[in-house]
């Protein structure tokens, strides 16, 4: 079952390059939709103010070498997105008003989970980041939105996730630690990325046309997590809010494109400390319950700046990028992430469209955790890392990932790509791991 994806796209892939068709028929290369624009109706639609989409996005992975099991193997995992975006001024007359609701499936395997990370603590960050949050049907979106005074205020309730709007980051990347909104893979136990969501309610304000603020509250519910609850809709198991504030610049310094953020959350809910008990001593000498914190919270900068451009094609060109993240010592295992690359878009004039991205990254365990996990082997008794009972001891991770894009029709990218991820899960006993892998993006 898991071979099928692969096969049909490389049949797909084929017929794209080899046909020489015209825009609204099926798998033309310069369509966005791999299915046409079903003689114009599409097309048709969107005037309207019907947008309906379906995309498609597949990843393998291959241990080569090193990692926590040396028999290599290859996984494979996906995502099927079916989303529908409607303009409700044009439907209704509704001034300025959109919807969206999208459903996600997915399922597969991740090369992360036994080959590459411990599984006694396991990993993280994860060699395929479409793997994760239950092979399951979810609503992953289901929001309204309207501007007012001019499109200088912007509301939008309902339905999302955390990172669609704040610490946002593409995801064209396969490794997570280079994939997305970065606060919700170091704190995903209260900050949830797609493909799950929450009630929510996100306010921006545009301050100029280059710098708009915006503040959100979500509902910060564990039970949104589990896979038997994908079309949740009520509240129970409401713990608290998440609140994060964002302040976000995008100039264009000498006309090439910029973007800067710099944001804080705060969650209310309660959150056990990682080291010590009710009575300031290490939980896991005396045995008792871990202390309650009354709140979490945390902090991240991000940039993405395109530094060259062609004369004759400015989308064409290289663009740096860096995330970095904080978080709460008491509450949080990770106490701080950076990452840094570039991406370089046409790099020859034959693939115009092909883009080269590289990036590295370090994730570092919150020294007060890894004492616990130390104090935890200390009171069992335990000091050979062979033991099944032994509980690894996590530092630090690097991961790197180095893709070719190839921009096989505006409807299909396929990425190869390496990846060495030192210090799996942060724990040195670990050998490097490198993996091989490829990603598919499409949308029919």
């Amino acid at each position: 079952m898991l071979q099928l994806p692969k096969t049909c796209y490389i049949g797909l892939a084929l017929s794209a390059l080899a046909t020489p068709a015209g825009a609204s028929e099926m798998f033309a290369s310069d369509s966005p939709w791999m299915l046409g624009d079903w003689g114009g109706t599409r097309s048709q639609l969107l005037e309207q103010g019907y947008d309906f989409t379906l995309g498609y996005t597949g990843e393998m992975g291959s241990n080569l070498h090193g990692g926590y099991d040396h028999d290599r193997t290859a996984r494979y995992s996906d995502q099927f997105t079916f989303g529908s975006h409607l303009d409700l001024d044009k439907i209704l007359g509704w001034h300025d008003t959109e919807f969206q609701l999208t459903i996600t499936e997915r399922h597969g395997d991740n090369i992360s989970n036994d080959r590459i990370n411990d599984p006694r603590v396991g990993g993280f960050t994860s060699a395929q980041e479409v793997w994760g949050r239950g092979e399951t049907w979810r609503l992953t979106q289901m929001w309204i939105k309207q501007k007012y005074f001019d499109g200088a205020l912007d509301v939008k309730f309902g339905r999302f996730g955390e990172g669609e709007d704040f610490n946002s980051f593409p995801c064209d990347f396969q490794n997570l630690a280079f994939c997305g909104s970065q606060v919700g893979n170091w704190v995903g136990g209260i900050w949830y990325n797609w493909p799950v969501s929450q009630w929510a309610l996100r306010v921006r304000y545009n301050l100029n046309p280059e710098l708009y603020a915006q503040v959100g509250v979500f509902e910060q519910n564990p039970s949104n997590l589990e896979s038997g609850n994908g079309f949740k809709l009520s509240g129970s198991g409401t713990q608290g809010a998440v609140m994060p504030v964002e302040l976000v610049w995008t100039p264009r310094i000498q006309g090439l494109k910029g973007e800067y953020r710099a944001g804080y959350y705060y969650s209310n809910a309660k959150a056990h400390d990682v080291l010590k008990d009710s009575n300031g001593q290490p939980a896991a000498l005396s045995g008792a319950a871990y202390r309650s914190s009354s709140s979490k919270h945390g902090l991240w900068l991000g940039a993405q700046q395109q530094v060259t451009s062609l004369a004759s094609d400015q989308s064409r060109g290289l663009s740096l990028f860096a995330n970095a993240t904080v978080h709460d010592k008491k509450t949080n295992a990770i106490d701080n992430y950076v990452q840094a690359g570039l991406v370089y878009k046409g790099p020859f004039d034959a693939r115009a469209k092909d883009d080269i991205g590289f990036a590295l990254a370090r994730v570092h365990v919150n020294p007060a955790y890894r004492k616990n996990a130390r104090l935890a082997n200390q009171a069992a008794g335990l000091d050979d890392y062979d033991n099944p009972g032994f509980l690894p001891v996590q530092d630090t991770e690097y991961s790197a990932e180095l893709y070719y894009g190839i921009h096989v029709a505006d409807w299909l990218t396929v990425r190869p790509n390496l990846q060495y991820i030192r210090h799996p899960g942060g724990v040195s006993q670990v050998d490097g791991a490198l993996i091989g892998g490829l990603k598919i993006q499409s949308s029919f």
